[in-house]
């Protein structure tokens, strides 16, 4: 059953109301799912060895996503409406977060994938809100289907276990490229300098495509997609770090010389219109480090707002 959250006649200001994302649909019952998109949220942080909070963000994401109105945005830049009406038809909805099991971290991972591969029977694309990036890996997990993943972040997170520990958010791309659907793996903006050299050389030897910060911004970003089939399907991680670090203060993992706002934009677009997409995530958003605006959340949010436009965009 989906409830419709912009009410009737009602004023709906970016403060008040329930936040779903976008004002979207909500729809608690997923064997009614009628839609091309789900958007759910993970607030699971378990998997941060450093400074816990992204737990919170998938609630400000949607808070911050209700600053824009469910009728669409108008691009100046384009002259271009997007999104007009893509709530209003029920073409994207919510379905509310998932259940996160504390303390229980394999629980915790097969309802994430349970929950992906509820969606995606439906026939809609499963778009996430983390939490931290281990929850790439059961998201990935539960897609189950032929998929190229292209992962946009700092680091290469493609740690070893070690020490008992295997399933934090430095790991999880290790555990992707080992999945048997999973036909590549593309990993853009790596810069951080505590990238160790085995991480490389083991992702390397394990398929990876590599594109560091330097190399993205040497080679138009078409040209460095030419081992991904056109029109196969695609899987994308963003971890808000790839931004640079003066863009992302609400975020434990920032480091500097990342991208700008419309690098990623439009290395999304590029992404939008080669492959044919059928998932996405965005993680590592940490409300309780941010500023008081809400900067990181609000541009997480921008960056959704935006993809989703491309995504339902004529092509």
């Amino acid at each position: 059953m989906s409830s419709n959250m912009r009410g009737s006649e009602r004023l709906n200001r970016a403060f008040s109301g329930i936040p779903t994302f976008l004002r979207a649909d909500y729809c608690d019952v997923l064997s009614e799912l009628r839609a091309d998109v789900a958007v759910f949220g993970v607030p699971f942080d378990e998997g941060s060895p450093w400074q816990p909070g992204a737990r919170f963000a998938p609630r400000s994401l949607r808070e911050h996503s209700m600053r824009f109105a469910s009728t669409g945005f108008y691009d100046i830049q384009r002259d271009q409406h997007f999104l007009t009406d893509v709530i209003s038809q029920g073409r994207l909805v919510d379905v509310g977060d998932v259940d996160v099991l504390p303390t229980n971290v394999i629980g915790t991972h097969d309802n994430i994938s349970t929950l992906v591969q509820m969606i995606r029977q439906r026939g809609a694309i499963p778009l996430a809100l983390g939490g931290d990036h281990s929850v790439s890996y059961p998201l990935i997990r539960g897609i189950q289907e032929p998929v190229h993943v292209v992962q946009f972040d700092a680091h290469l997170d493609f740690a070893p276990s070690t020490h008992g520990v295997h399933f934090s958010n430095g790991q999880p791309f290790r555990h992707v490229a080992a999945l048997e659907h999973v036909l590549s793996l593309t990993q853009v903006g790596i810069r951080s300098l505590r990238v160790r050299p085995s991480e490389v050389s083991d992702a390397r030897q394990q398929g990876s495509h590599i594109i560091s910060m330097a190399a993205f911004r040497q080679q138009q970003f078409i040209e460095q997609l030419r081992h991904l089939p056109a029109g196969e399907k695609c899987y994308i991680s963003i971890d808000i770090d790839v931004l640079d670090f003066s863009l992302v203060p609400g975020c434990a993992s920032a480091e500097p010389n990342g991208m700008r706002y419309d690098e990623l934009r439009d290395a999304l677009q590029v992404l939008l219109q080669r492959m044919n997409v059928i998932g996405l995530d965005l993680v590592e958003v940490n409300p309780q480090l941010d500023v008081p605006t809400g900067a990181t959340s609000y541009l997480a949010a921008h960056l959704l707002v935006e993809t989703l436009g491309m995504l339902f965009a004529p092509r």
